[in-house]
């Protein structure tokens, strides 16, 4: 009974007013408690269900040291899904960075 019950609520046609109505949508950014932080440094590990991205400041400041100190000084935790979109917006970001200011080397290959 359940079953049935789940299957006809995931096939109704959804409501055109409420279509409308999210089209309209606004979002209001409120960066009443955002903080800056800069970073020089991000590393990225994942799990099935989130991504963490690591930021820090590269704290060898000569040439040659035997260890790199990276002070970490944040942690942010998102889902796949926004890690995607994430992605998306970066690459769109770079790509019109690069159109202005010229080609960004690429860290990979060191050129």
């Amino acid at each position: 009974m359940a079953e049935e019950r789940a299957s006809a609520t995931a096939t109704r046609p959804v409501d055109a007013a409420a279509n409308a109505q999210a089209q309209q949508m606004r979002v209001r950014w409120d960066d009443t408690n955002m903080k800056s932080s800069y970073a020089n440094v991000c590393n990225v590990a994942s799990t099935r269900e989130e991504v963490v991205l690591l930021f820090g400041i590269n704290q060898a400041w000569h040439a040659g040291q035997k260890e790199i100190p990276v002070q970490l000084t944040d942690r942010i935790i998102v889902s796949p899904h926004a890690a995607k979109r994430l992605s998306i917006l970066l690459d769109n970001v770079l790509r019109e960075y690069e159109s202005r200011f010229g080609s960004l080397p690429d860290p990979r290959t060191g050129g």
